[in-house]
């Protein structure tokens, strides 16, 4: 009987420190720059610092719904060849899908996310 893909206690880690790290960046840019008035009025009157580049890049993004399907797409790869490189992205991408209103595409995501750990693990070469 084949195993299913499981990470290891390292790997877990890994993945619960990039996952903590994306959701709290995710917290910040929409707590701290995208709501937040003074802040957001700043960077859309063409203020050049890097929490505005960064606020500028995270609409741009949201206005495409790239953080959902980047989820959706790494995460469906995910499901078919299970990795914890494509884990840890699509982890990002759906954290910060779910924070900045990308809910849609990166709740399925996380769900796709959780069912691939049912899948059996690749085969060694």
């Amino acid at each position: 009987m084949q195993t299913t893909f499981f990470p290891t206690a390292r790997q877990t880690n890994w993945l619960l420190i990039v996952g903590f790290l994306a959701i709290g960046e995710a917290l910040y840019l929409r707590y701290l720059a995208i709501e937040y008035a003074p802040v957001s009025l700043a960077c859309q009157g063409g203020l050049q610092s890097w929490l505005c580049t960064t606020f500028r890049a995270a609409i741009a993004l949201y206005n495409y719904g790239v953080f959902g399907w980047v989820a959706l797409v790494v995460a469906l790869l995910n499901l078919v060849r299970p990795s914890i490189f494509l884990m840890t992205i699509a982890i990002v991408a759906a954290g910060f899908g779910l924070v900045l209103h990308n809910t849609d595409l990166a709740g399925l995501a996380a769900a796709l996310l959780i069912l691939s750990l049912a899948r059996p693990a690749p085969a060694k070469d």
